[in-house]
């Protein structure tokens, strides 16, 4: 599902960032295949810094299909950011992917926060991380980071999840998992 990012995955990710419904939405956004090239080589040596974390997300058959990240990491908090191509829109992806990047970084990379900042035209990942029962609505909470975030030409809401809220929601899921096994046993 999710693996380190590598060069070898540039052409294949390229061809899916550059989807109309998709290149506006990217953080890293690239204009050509070299530039992709070179921002993926600079993602991983700030990795390797600890600046950010950046994961290539791929189908069932090991094809990449989109990227996840977390980006300016300062203090066990960073600000997700996640694409995928248009071809995998609405098929679980996403949701997976967020699963099994919120798992590695909560319980195996130390962090304790992750900040969205969705912008308020993007209606699609508003409505997609409202669904989520561990995400928190932070545009009053974090009042100074969310004017932070707002001095460019962009306007976004702040969303927040803590490693506590996931927790717990993870409890609950396994919980419900459990009895539900019960009742079939």
């Amino acid at each position: 599902m999710l693996k380190k990012r590598e060069l070898q995955d540039c052409q294949a990710l390229y061809e899916l960032m550059v989807h109309p419904d998709v290149f506006p939405f990217v953080r890293q956004k690239a204009y050509s295949y070299e530039e992709f090239l070179f921002i993926t080589k600079q993602t991983i040596e700030a990795e390797e810094r600890g600046e950010l974390i950046s994961r290539t997300i791929l189908d069932e058959w090991g094809n990449p299909i989109g990227t996840i990240n977390l980006f300016d990491i300062q203090d066990g908090a960073g600000f997700l950011g996640t694409w995928l191509g248009k071809p995998y829109h609405g098929k679980g992806y996403n949701q997976l992917a967020k699963d099994a990047f919120f798992k590695e970084l909560f319980y195996e990379l130390s962090i304790e926060t992750i900040f969205m900042r969705i912008r308020k035209v993007n209606v699609r990942s508003i409505k997609a991380a409202e669904k989520l029962p561990y995400v928190t609505f932070a545009n009053e909470t974090r009042k100074s980071l969310l004017d932070e975030i707002n001095q460019g030409e962009d306007i976004y809401n702040l969303y927040e999840i803590s490693k506590d809220n996931y927790t717990l929601y993870m409890m609950r899921q396994l919980k419900e998992e459990e009895e539900q096994k019960l009742k079939e046993a």
